[in-house]
């Protein structure tokens, strides 16, 4: 989740000691070698690149048995890779109370052609709450352990491999005997998942590794951040690229070209332009991250960028043994300035990959390739069959690429030409049908709505245990956000008031509020219970609910105390059964300011407002609560004013609910 430059000065120091010092690196993280400095001295860098890495892996004793395993094979072809909120609504329909693995998947298809592996993300920004841990919260998901092993199935059904987080900085929740690394794997192995994704890593483990050695479920290992030690490659069978400080010239993959089946996903959440990522992607012959719902923040692929991951999904997946190719080659010579090319050659056939670093259209000639009898040439990226010019004993070939555009030829032996490479290049011919340059390359935050709160029947005298809360006229209400990110997107971060023309993390409104009455504390124990006694209420979805409570009712002591372990569906039947309702922001912020109400902040969270988008549910919640997590910084955030607000993410009952969220109740006058 955060940028480290500690871990850019680790790599950077340790591939120095083993490099020239004329290669310099590339990239946010050095996770890249630069390439020649000019045309001349292309065959002396290649030679060179090809040096380090035999001395590299002689050094490491490097062996790539962990590459070899069958269960693990898929990893190579993993393209295109998304990371996913649990709490999407695609993925899951909180209404019909099921996962929509179908609708999700269905979706992305349509629009840039499909995910190969996707990670499910279920822990922050929600995390630290209270003190469940990400064992937890995987387990508090829908129908509990087995409902997610379905889930997962139900993504394995349509070929999509499946990964969880490792929260390697949970330290402060709830401890567990076990080790992390042991419980993780396990807990994959008991939901059948694919992959782990080590969050803020710098290289997942070998206690990891060790860990699904020792319990014979091999998982693929996945770090968010740089590799910081090469011999970690071994065993990190697929990594993040964060490439971004972009060069001219591309960079070539540090981890790619020490080990060509490791599998890179180039990763930049908050970019709206595509274009560096992708261009290096391809460049590299490595994956994509194609993450949208990034912690509830909405940051759609625009459809420029779409049509692009399309064609590149096309072209991956019709030749999936060229890529992990021992013999690629960067940097292949092309004719034109600003045009980059690369060579993934296989048995019979090679596949090029160009990208046009200029803003400029690049016509003619692009590529020299040595002749050969027999040979076809196909510009893949336009799906059409290419007419070389032969001069002396090479061929050369012409096709355009659009300014910051894409290419790719297929070289092959016209007796090699079959029913499926003629079905893809009728493929790639429809999609570029479609100029790419006539696509917005624009992404719009989506608009949220307010969840209505009816109001309650008019009470004339004050309720018992409430407090009459007296109307104003002109009220400065101002709402601040205390979520960790998201400032990249000041249109999509934080909650969209009715006011508002789009989402914003801090908001100012003058505005009226008619009187009503509020509780004088938080609900309690004893008057949930009397509740549930006379309603016979039962969730639905009863995990956590209630969940510090035996034999259906509270501790000895506990009466007064506020009630917890308490949904927002919870929380409103209560209020309907009682003739009120649930809280405003504003009106919950106007009272705390203004009127001696007990146990506003520093007791427990409480629930008022939710607001909805296309993708995200989200609750805001007030006041605070005496638990906090420590150990890190990325655990959910305390207010520490009355108009600070908490953005809680809401997915399900069972995994919304927390042993730190109570609620109170207002009527209207």
């Amino acid at each position: 989740m955060k940028k480290i430059g500690l871990a850019a000065i680790c790599l950077l120091l340790f591939v120095h000691k083993n490099f020239a010092q004329d290669m310099p690196l590339q990239g946010n993280l050095k996770e890249l070698f630069a390439g020649p400095t000019h045309l001349a001295d292309y065959e002396n860098w290649l030679n060179r690149m090809k040096h380090w890495r035999s001395e590299e892996r002689k050094k490491l004793e490097y062996t790539d048995t962990e590459y070899l395993r069958p269960e693990l094979s898929w990893v190579k072809t993993a393209f295109i890779y998304a990371q996913v909120m649990a709490h999407d609504r695609y993925l899951y329909d909180p209404v019909a109370g099921s996962y929509t693995v179908d609708r999700y998947l269905n979706d992305v298809k349509n629009r840039y052609g499909g995910l190969d592996a996707v990670m499910v993300w279920p822990t922050y920004p929600n995390m630290g709450i209270d003190d469940r841990n990400q064992y937890d919260l995987v387990a508090a998901m829908p129908g509990g352990l087995e409902g997610v092993r379905q889930m997962v199935q139900d993504f394995k059904k349509r070929g999509v491999r499946v990964f969880f987080p490792i929260m390697f900085w949970d330290t402060g929740t709830r401890p567990i005997a076990q080790a992390m690394p042991e419980a993780l794997v396990a807990e994959m192995k008991t939901i059948g998942a694919d992959g782990l994704n080590g969050d803020t890593m710098l290289g997942v483990t070998e206690n990891f590794k060790n860990a699904y050695d020792s319990l014979g479920y091999p998982v693929a290992l996945q770090p968010e951040n740089n590799i910081s030690d090469l011999k970690m490659v071994a065993w990190n069978h697929l990594s993040w690229g964060y490439f971004w400080n972009y060069a001219y010239k591309p960079g070539v993959s540090i981890y790619k070209w020490m080990e060509p089946r490791h599998q890179v996903h180039v990763t930049n959440r908050w970019a709206v332009n595509k274009t560096d990522d992708l261009q290096y992607a391809f460049f590299n012959g490595v994956g994509y991250n194609t993450w949208e719902n990034i912690w509830g923040i909405w940051n759609q692929i625009p459809d420029r960028y779409a049509a692009i991951i399309k064609r590149m999904v096309a072209i991956y997946r019709a030749f999936p043994q060229v890529w992990s190719s021992s013999s690629w080659t960067p940097f292949f010579p092309t004719v034109q300035e600003g045009i980059f090319a690369t060579a993934f050659p296989a048995s019979q056939l090679t596949v090029y990959t160009l990208v046009n670093r200029d803003s400029l259209n690049k016509f003619g000639k692009q590529l020299i390739l040595p002749y050969q009898k027999g040979m076809s040439y196909y510009d893949l990226w336009n799906g059409s069959k290419l007419t070389p010019y032969k001069k002396g004993n090479k061929v050369l070939l012409g096709f355009p690429i659009v300014g910051n555009g894409f290419g790719a030829v297929l070289s092959i032996p016209s007796r090699n030409v079959n029913d499926s490479i003629r079905a893809v290049l009728t493929q790639l011919q429809i999609l570029s049908k479609i100029s790419i340059n006539s696509l917005s390359a624009s992404s719009l935050p989506l608009s949220q709505h307010l969840i209505d709160i009816p109001k309650t029947a008019s009470k004339k005298q004050v309720p018992e245990g409430m407090v009459l809360i007296p109307a104003v006229k002109g009220y400065n209400f101002e709402s601040k956000g205390i979520m960790i990110e998201g400032d990249e997107l000041p249109e999509s971060v934080g909650i969209q008031h009715p006011w508002e023309k789009h989402p914003a993390r801090s908001q100012k409104h003058v505005m009226d509020i008619d009187s009503f009455y509020m509780d004088q504390f938080p609900v309690t124990n004893r008057q949930f219970k009397e509740f549930m006694d006379s309603s016979h209420y039962q969730p639905k979805d009863t995990i956590n609910f209630l969940s510090d409570w035996k034999n259906e009712s509270f501790p000895d002591g506990w009466e007064e105390k506020p009630v917890t372990w308490v949904s927002l569906e919870d929380a409103r039947a209560y209020a309907a059964w009682a003739g009120k309702r649930l809280p405003h922001e504003w009106e919950w912020q106007y009272t705390a300011q203004n009127h001696e109400v007990m146990d506003m902040t520093g007791k427990v969270w409480q629930w008022t407002d939710e607001y909805q988008d296309e993708h995200t549910r989200a609750a805001i919640l007030k006041g605070g609560s005496s638990y906090v997590a420590k150990g890190s910084k990325w655990y959910f955030p305390q207010v520490h004013d009355l108009n600070e607000y908490g953005k809680y993410l809401l997915m399900s009952p069972g995994i919304d609910r927390a042993g730190t969220i109570g609620f109170r109740c207002v009527a209207d006058r």
